[in-house]
């Protein structure tokens, strides 16, 4: 614990300017960010006797060793820089919103030559619409089954188009008038484009005009007699005041608004957002954080604004924004949000009307929000708690294991030998702190000295991180340090594959925290690999034990016999989930490494020859057998290829020697050479370890 007095500024030094300042640990991490109209004022709050300080206040700044600031030009600058900060290096004491669940939305990809309408989860793409967030991705799937019946807009997969326009048919969709098929030509791009324009302008709002258009024309054809035609423009009708209805208005002056309301307690806080558009509810969600830091309501409305327009830009930013509270000040937020939309955007409190009425509701949402979480965390904190406790007992250990890491090998049949390591923090994934290896040592198949390698591999890289922070005194040995995937071993080298180096700049670090304890997926001669390893490095403060699946037994070095935990136990349950997890990582990284390695192709290393060109040569010769046997005049018949880099592909396909054709171990059918990778077989899938 570092007393603040030790770090704190001269008098005079910090200036008396807007800014944003970050207090660091005793390992260069940034533990917080903050910003200030002054930081002379803001910075002596936290030099002040420490009895006046909030709990959370205080252990921030005993945990901190260091604090520094950057000076901006205004309220405004500090605000997105401080947002860009916190995203950045991600500090524990900061308060950080994380949804409770991945929401999914209605989304239209505008951005493909045949826009498609579909459900997205994840993080937003450019030129794609969202409409949402949704609860439930079958309420979206409901209302696109009720809109297409008058927005016959392609909601097919890439494949399946690719292959209704192969064989001259449309999918079932194109049959039953679901789909306007532009995949067969039935329509053009511009006009599929065109409704699929349609179908976003009205679940952006616009319906009335629409709905009156129908009605015109439902009208003009049975006065003409076209009964038949008039009576599908009534289905039609029907189907979009029903597809209307699953979104109750709310505000009837068709107002587009975002809602936020807080609930909160000493320890914790949930948001609940309605977005409201055009009137109507369109979407929903919510996030509960852990108030690591003294913060007000006004404070969490800040935070929680800052999440939702931090990568918004454009009409994702509605004109009106209600809240509880005002974040304070409150200028500085609205002209930041004025920039995210390019328009005026008003924040503020609603005062009477429905706007009220309809902010009571989101806060009673965020009252039960907080009350489930809660009853949910109590579960889950007894059950976690006990689990490492039981672990600790079982293994003898000092302390329950709070940062456990589990590693696991990976192959097919000792070829693209892999391995993985992941982290489980208070009995949860901490997955960014996930790593994976490829094992280099040697060739071959050997789990027992893949895993010496892997261990010792981490373990170098810690004892580095130690030794860049001050903390370890003697040169680790790296000269036999193999590189891992991505990230070189040896000292001084740059920590990533794109050559961006880790300086001590309060980013989270590759390997720089120990576990208490090592989980192996293996029997005795993985764990007595594993701590051999430890041994050579001098590491005598990290347990290790391994999990072997026939029985699930948990075995310790240098023990003849495995530690047996009841069947019942929740430690053994939480292993089994630490195993899992690192069986899962390594054999989806292995499979990756396989795929890679059966795409590749000789095209691949003609230097200056791209995908696109690849594409065009594959395409107009057949295979890759066909272009192998072609001129270097006939090379040059396809279009973007001159003949310079004819004549290097003709070379290098003539340097290389012809692959062994593939075989369907299923049916003993030679495959023909095309350029393609063979199918994976599900025979492999069973030899995979």
């Amino acid at each position: 614990m570092a007393d603040p007095s030790s770090y704190r500024p001269k008098p005079g030094q910090i200036p008396d300017s807007p800014g944003v300042y970050k207090f660091r640990d005793e390992h260069g991490r940034v533990i917080y960010v903050g910003k200030a109209k002054s930081l002379r004022q803001r910075l002596a709050n936290y030099f002040q006797d420490l009895a006046g300080l909030h709990p959370r206040t205080r252990t921030m700044v005993t945990t901190a060793a260091s604090v520094e600031w950057t000076v901006v030009t205004t309220e405004v600058e500090a605000l997105q820089l401080e947002y860009s900060w916190i995203k950045e290096f991600d500090p524990r004491f900061n308060v950080k919103y994380r949804d409770d669940k991945s929401y999914p939305y209605l989304a239209v990809t505008l951005n493909e030559e045949f826009p498609r309408v579909q459900v997205m989860r994840g993080a937003k793409k450019k030129g794609v619409r969202y409409f949402g967030p949704y609860a439930h991705a079958w309420a979206i799937r409901e209302t696109v089954d009720l809109m297409l019946r008058v927005f016959p807009v392609r909601t097919c997969s890439a494949g399946v188009f690719k292959r209704s326009a192969q064989i001259g048919r449309p999918c079932l969709l194109g049959y039953i008038g679901k789909c306007s098929a532009p995949c067969v030509g039935r329509i053009s791009a511009e006009e599929h484009r065109e409704l699929a324009e349609e179908f976003c302008d009205f679940m952006a709002g616009r319906t009335g005009a629409y709905l009156r258009r129908l009605e015109r024309r439902m009208q003009e054809a049975a006065e003409e007699m076209e009964y038949e035609r008039a009576a599908r423009l009534r289905d039609d009708i029907g189907a979009l005041k029903r597809a209307m209805e699953k979104s109750a208005v709310v505000l009837a002056d068709a107002t587009d608004a975002d809602l936020i309301a807080v609930a909160e307690d000493e320890l914790e806080a949930a948001v609940q957002i309605f977005h409201v558009r055009g009137g109507r509810v369109r979407g929903q969600r919510g996030w509960v954080t852990d108030k690591v830091e003294a913060v007000t309501t006004g404070g969490l409305v800040e935070h929680a604004l800052q999440q939702l327009y931090g990568e918004e830009r454009g009409d994702a930013v509605p004109k009106e924004v209600l809240v509880p509270a005002l974040p304070e000040p409150v200028e500085p937020v609205a002209q930041w949000l004025t920039q995210r939309r390019g328009s005026q955007v008003s924040l503020r409190i609603p005062q009477r009307g429905d706007k009220k009425d309809l902010m009571a509701t989101v806060g009673r949402n965020a009252q039960q929000a907080l009350a489930l979480h809660k009853t949910k965390r109590a579960s889950d904190l007894t059950t976690r708690s006990r689990a490492l406790e039981e672990i600790a007992e079982a293994l003898g250990l000092d302390s329950v294991p709070l940062r456990i890491e589990c590693f696991d090998i990976s192959h097919l049949q000792g070829e693209d030998v892999v391995a993985s390591m992941v982290v489980f923090e208070d009995g949860l994934v901490r997955k960014s702190e996930y790593r994976r290896f490829q094992i280099k040592g040697f060739e071959g198949q050997d789990d027992v000295r893949s895993m010496h390698e892997v261990i010792g591999r981490r373990f170098k890289r810690y004892l580095q991180e130690k030794q860049k922070s001050g903390e370890w005194t003697e040169e680790p040995d790296v000269e036999t340090a193999a590189p891992v995937d991505g990230v070189l071993t040896a000292a001084g080298e740059p920590d990533r594959a794109d050559g961006r180096p880790v300086d001590d700049d309060g980013r989270p670090k590759r390997f720089a925290y120990p576990p208490q304890l090592v989980v192996v997926d293996g029997g005795a001669p993985q764990v007595a690999a594993a701590r051999r390893a430890l041994d050579e490095l001098g590491i005598d403060d990290v347990a290790v034990c391994g999990l072997a699946k026939r029985l699930e037994e948990v075995w310790l070095p240098a023990e003849d016999d495995p530690v047996v935990l009841p069947r019942s136990s929740e430690g053994l349950y939480l292993l089994q989930r630490v195993r899992d997890e690192a069986h899962r990582f390594a054999i989806t990284y292995q499979r990756n490494k396989r795929s890679k390695r059966l795409k590749s192709s000789p095209l691949d290393a003609v230097p200056g020859l791209g995908g696109t060109r690849r594409q065009a040569l594959l395409k107009h010769f057949g295979s890759l057998k066909k272009l192998r046997a072609a001129t270097v005049d006939e090379i040059c018949e396809v279009p973007g290829v001159g003949r310079k880099t004819a004549e290097t592909v003709a070379a290098a396909l003539a340097g290389a020697a012809p692959s062994a054709p593939a075989v369907n171990t299923a049916t003993g059918e030679i495959i023909e050479d095309d350029g393609a990778p063979p199918a994976a077989l599900s025979a492999e899938r069973g030899q995979e370890r």
